[in-house]
């Protein structure tokens, strides 16, 4: 894949992609996270237990990019909160694995459903030509994402 050239990156669009995406994702995170009582780390620790499945702590802790130390005190939050429960894991009598409950699995899809509503509030605010933009950028913004997600 051929990159973009540094003398065609306009560095303040650069700076305005950043903000624009920083603020957008973080509004979303917003809606409705006072509702389920969760922060946004144990929304996120949730969310990828849900996509993912059960999976040990440490493992946890480098998909969430957050110390272990952390991690464990999210765990024991939403142990307690019912939303995750540990087991044993069957492979290592030592380690245990964290698995998203059914209440845990409601969470997420609510705060899902209900981010998705928001930003498709939002996004029928926009003019035709707008839509037609965001669409056309879109592949282009998975690409950075999965750029991040492999790298």
């Amino acid at each position: 894949m051929t990159s973009v050239r540094s003398e065609v990156i306009d560095h303040e669009d650069t700076s305005r992609l950043y903000v624009a995406v920083g603020r957008l994702s973080r509004s979303l995170r917003r809606i409705g996270a006072g509702s389920a009582e969760l922060g946004h780390g144990s929304v996120s620790a949730l969310t990828t237990l849900v996509k993912f499945g059960a999976m040990r702590l440490g493992d946890l802790a480098v998909k969430e990019g957050v110390a272990p130390p952390t991690l464990s005190r999210i765990i024991s939050s939403l142990v307690d909160a019912g939303y995750v429960r540990r087991e044993p894991d069957p492979d290592d009598g030592r380690a245990f694995l964290v698995t998203p409950t059914e209440a845990g699995e409601r969470i997420v899809s609510g705060l899902f459903s209900t981010r998705l509503q928001e930003l498709q509030r939002r996004i029928d605010r926009l003019s035709a030509d707008q839509w037609t933009a965001l669409a056309a950028a879109l592949p282009a913004l998975e690409a950075l994402v999965t750029e991040d997600d492999n790298g």
